[in-house]
């Protein structure tokens, strides 16, 4: 996956709880391979297209300049509902690298994480205040710093946010479970020669 460092984008402001994964991918885009072209039209595709394909001109990401942000600014229980990694996929096929919301659904949290999408927890007040300045300066930047572990608003308020650290690692180093397995290639490979001469029965 793709490391995630330190982004300054911008911000997307998305008020409204409970968005659920169901929301954010419908469930008749599951069977879709992430080759498709057109994935990234999957993403809030009932929210932002009408039956005709046409753009729903009042949702936000069909909005300038927000239509070109890469952080989410969210509220509380992103990512509820079902468990799809497909949500994850459609986010990041929309160049969003990041959510901000004050609780996320704990699967999508990780799926994220599994994914090179970061998901930062900050208060419910601080993300109701990164909303309003989004909303007021439309395509204002913010900047989410991972090795700092740190949110820096449009104005120079600077939000700490905590994370696991072996998901830190992973994410600034762009590891998935796969890679991590692979760092320990050495490791396995000497454990398989030695068990084999303990027990070259087995083989």
């Amino acid at each position: 996956m793709e490391p995630f460092t330190k982004l300054t984008a911008i911000g997307i402001p998305f008020d409204q709880v409970n968005v659920d994964t169901d929301q954010i991918i419908p469930a008749r885009f599951l069977k879709k391979q992430r080759s498709d072209p057109d994935y990234h039209l999957f993403l809030f595709n009932n929210k932002r297209y009408n039956e005709d394909g046409s753009e729903k001109t009042e949702f936000i990401l069909n909005q300038e300049p927000y239509r070109h942000g890469e952080i989410i600014v969210a509220d509380e229980n992103w990512g509820c509902g079902s468990s799809r990694e497909a949500a994850v996929y459609a986010l990041l096929a929309n160049g969003i690298r990041s959510v901000i919301a004050p609780s996320f659904g704990d699967i999508h949290y990780n799926n994220g994480m599994k994914n090179g999408l970061l998901p930062v927890k900050l208060s419910a007040e601080d993300c109701e205040t990164l909303r309003a300045q989004l909303l007021a300066e439309p395509g204002i930047k913010i900047t989410v710093d991972l090795e700092a572990q740190t949110v820096m608003g449009p104005d120079g308020t600077t939000y700490s946010f905590d994370i696991e650290p072996f998901s830190k690692h992973c994410m600034l180093n762009g590891l998935d479970d796969i890679s991590v397995t692979l760092e320990y290639n050495k490791q396995i490979t000497a454990f398989e020669e030695k068990r084999r001469q303990e027990a070259d029965w087995l083989y």
